[in-house]
């Protein structure tokens, strides 16, 4: 017994030594304002219909290029003050196989899918020129900052139906679909990648790269961050307990793909059945209860999927709030009219959080800039009339419109969480 007492008081010590290393104390003036560039889906911008050489009006991957070469530009390696970014996934548009092998493996079946273009059969372009295209667009940011990609369910090798919820068109509905295979994904943001090899801010890594987890700072402050891929399997969050763990008392931030609807709660319409087929999967109901809402030092969590914008804030298990972002601006495709075609592209449309935590009253400045117009939605008259039916919130006025995208985030309980000091 007094062999495990100790042994138990010797644990209690290592683990107070690791939190205070880890610890940071937000005085007054440590952190100054910082910026945290958030890149929602680019999945249109690489698609290969979207190119000159498919007959599109121009290449739209220029856009993803400029996006990218906006952030380098406004790094704080590069005089900027941008210190971090992420993308919230579904990176490219198409998939490469009908089924991966993995679930083929565990006796999965699979039959075609219905519905769109991108589901009907896996494209020789996907590897041949979307991947590779992506890949050349973030070597615009390598070197300059640290970032992070996650896989949305578009960026995964695979999507198959399954037979037992077949397509019933006469229902209007695609049936069960389920992605797998992560090989695509691997070859461009594995940890082997020279994107992420060697850099003391890349400090962890699962499933060749769909999830990982990097470290930033803002002057004398730190900050985790961690990315779960697409509807994270229960051990993409285990693996990230192990990472909070490992990082006590760190101000985290958690982006993932799909996470929130435009409604501002968890979505649940995509795929619902996702987690009851394939039992090692997870939904955004389950990212919330069994890893985001445990860990008292997650605060933001980022996310995608769904064409629009949302926010909302949710209590924690500790009694603390997190606050929810989604952004996602793929069914924008102003800049395809004024060449005087249609086709959504996105319009080179970005989420800039600006962190002011040193004063008082702690806030995040939401804004959203496009790379391509080189202006802020503020500073576009025709903002709404381009963009909230194609965003599905036709129903709001102009003004409420532009309120999702230029919007000030409280950070109340930040100084109260993480120590202000003296």
């Amino acid at each position: 017994m007094k062999r495990a007492a100790l042994k138990t008081a010797l644990s209690l010590v290592a683990m107070a030594a690791a939190a205070s290393a880890n610890a940071t104390t937000y005085r007054q003036g440590d952190c100054g304002d910082f910026s945290v560039a958030m890149i929602p889906d680019t999945q249109n911008y690489v698609d290969y219909r979207r190119q000159k050489w498919s007959g599109f009006a121009f290449d739209a991957i220029e856009q993803m290029n400029t996006q990218m070469w906006w952030i380098a530009r406004n790094a704080r390696s590069s005089g900027g003050d941008i210190v971090f970014a992420t993308h919230v996934g579904d990176v490219w548009q198409h998939y490469s196989e009908w089924m991966d092998p993995a679930h083929a493996a565990r006796g999965f079946k699979w039959m075609p899918n219905g519905g769109s273009e991108t589901a009907m059969s896996p494209k020789v372009h996907t590897r041949a020129f979307e991947i590779p295209a992506a890949a050349q667009a973030f070597r615009l940011i390598e070197g300059r900052l640290p970032f992070s990609v996650v896989a949305g369910n578009h960026d995964y090798d695979a999507l198959w139906t399954d037979p037992a919820h077949p397509p019933r068109p006469d229902l209007d509905r695609a049936g069960v679909r389920h992605i797998g295979g992560l090989t695509g994904f691997g070859s461009v943001f594995s940890a082997r990648s020279s994107f992420f090899a060697g850099q003391p801010w890349y400090v962890d890594s699962r499933d060749d790269g769909a999830d990982s987890a990097q470290l930033f700072t803002a002057g004398q402050c730190r900050f985790l961050h961690i990315g779960l891929q697409y509807h994270a399997p229960r051990a993409s969050l285990a693996w990230a307990a192990q990472v909070i763990r490992r990082h006590p008392g760190l101000p985290t931030i958690v982006t993932t793909h799909d996470y929130l609807g435009r409604d501002g709660r968890r979505n649940m319409k995509s795929n619902p059945l996702n987690s009851k087929l394939d039992p090692s999967d997870g939904d955004p109901e389950i990212i919330w209860n069994d890893f985001v809402s445990r860990h008292d030092q997650i605060f933001l969590v980022l996310s995608g999927h769904v064409s629009g914008q949302a926010f909302s804030i949710d209590t924690n298990r500790a009694g603390n709030r997190v606050y929810q972002m989604m952004a996602d601006y793929q069914s924008r495709g102003q800049t395809a009219k004024d060449a005087g075609t249609t086709g959504a592209t996105g319009d080179g449309w970005l989420r800039v959080l600006k962190f002011r935590l040193d004063g008082d009253r702690p806030r995040i400045d939401v804004r959203t800039y496009s790379t391509h117009y080189g202006k802020f939605s503020s500073e576009i008259a025709e903002y709404a009339s381009w963009y909230k039916v194609q965003d599905g919130q036709g129903e709001l006025t102009d003004a409420a419109f532009l309120g999702r995208d230029e919007f000030t985030i409280q950070l109340d309980d930040f100084h109260r969480r993480f120590g202000k000091g003296s």
